[in-house]
């Protein structure tokens, strides 16, 4: 069933996969319709099975509207659906890290985002401030002020989820730090993750910094002053609608390891350890994941859906043909990574 255009969505300026999605809808030229807060009529649209954002309204075997979250999946039923200026490289080698790169983004790289919002006394003030004025600039400011605090409670209250507490606040910080380290690197050479045009994991990785680099004052600052590049690459990836990007602008599957070396060592020193962990918890049955990152200690609530994730990748790294998993191994054990595929869980 083809989609019509344009496409309504709901979301939210706070929220990173919100801000992901407008960024691929705007780099693709799809036309699209954005509901945030009650700018927007809801209408008829039908409610999700879990209210997540964004929300797309999109069509069914039947034609008829249903709600769809999770961005991953979007983006590829995009892909085939609207045809030109793709985000998932033709090379299968070179599409399959960037989906790994995607979802590093969107299930570690947001632990620092989370982290960064809801730990520290400036970045919780302004975040409770402001995301309840974004669902209604209208609101009055008693109303506004009961919101910040329910809400602000609500979302400290789940630090824990996401893998933020005492013991895994150094961890989450310093990963930051070398991730800024290593993508400011990358830019001097490249300006996006997958070469001269981007993949979805360039905007996997812009989702969450729109909010680490230019709402949050913590991360904000730090950014700034750490690696201004990153900051910089940030708002010229918001809106790519005019740049005009051809097959030969992807990186080369050959390019890969120098290319994207630094940046897969720092997944492969935390994320992997984290997937691993989380699968073989959930598998176990168990209430806690155990690991270690950079030689710390971690521990969080299993998660399910990074289980699934987990399970995605390694879906996607078997349906590869054997010429193209050697080459995907040879670059993921060289970065650490080997084990997010070939471990047992």
């Amino acid at each position: 069933m083809s989609i019509e255009r344009p496409i309504p969505l709901k979301g939210s300026p706070a929220s990173p996969y919100t801000r992901k999605m407008l960024a691929v809808l705007r780099y693709r030229r799809i036309p699209y319709r954005f509901l945030v807060g009650t700018n927007g009529p809801m209408g008829d649209l039908p409610r999700p099975k879990v209210d997540l954002l964004p929300t797309f309204y999109l069509p069914d075997a039947e034609g008829r509207l249903e709600a769809v979250v999770d961005s991953s999946p979007i983006i590829r039923r995009l892909e085939h659906e609207v045809a030109g200026r793709a985000v998932v490289p033709a090379d299968p080698v070179v599409a399959f890290v960037d989906a790994l790169l995607e979802d590093y983004a969107d299930e570690w790289l947001t632990k620092a985002m989370f982290h960064y919002r809801w730990h520290y006394a400036a970045d919780i003030d302004k975040a409770g401030g402001i995301l309840p004025r974004w669902r209604d600039i209208t609101a009055p400011e008693d109303a506004l002020a009961q919101l910040k605090a329910q809400f602000s409670a609500r979302q400290i209250g789940r630090l824990g989820v996401v893998g933020s507490n005492p013991g895994t606040a150094a961890v989450i910080e310093g990963s930051y730090l070398h991730l800024l380290d290593a993508l400011a690197a990358h830019f001097t050479r490249h300006p996006f993750l997958m070469g001269r045009r981007p993949g979805a994991s360039d905007f996997g990785f812009y989702g969450q910094l729109t909010q680490l680099t230019h709402f949050d004052p913590t991360p904000s600052a730090l950014t700034l002053a750490h690696a201004p590049r990153v900051y910089a690459w940030v708002d010229l990836v918001e809106d790519l609608s005019g740049l005009e990007p051809s097959e030969a602008d992807w990186v080369a599957r050959d390019a890969l390891a120098t290319t994207l070396g630094p940046i897969l060592a720092e997944v492969g020193r935390t994320y992997v350890p984290v997937m691993i962990a989380n699968a073989r918890a959930l598998k176990a049955g168990a209430d806690v994941v155990r690991t270690e990152v950079g030689g710390r200690p971690w521990e969080q609530q299993p998660f399910p859906y990074q289980g699934k994730c987990l399970q995605w990748l390694r879906e996607g790294f078997a349906a590869l043909d054997p010429a193209d998993r050697a080459d995907v191994d040879t670059l993921l054990e060289g970065a650490g990574c080997g084990a997010l595929l070939h471990a047992p869980v």
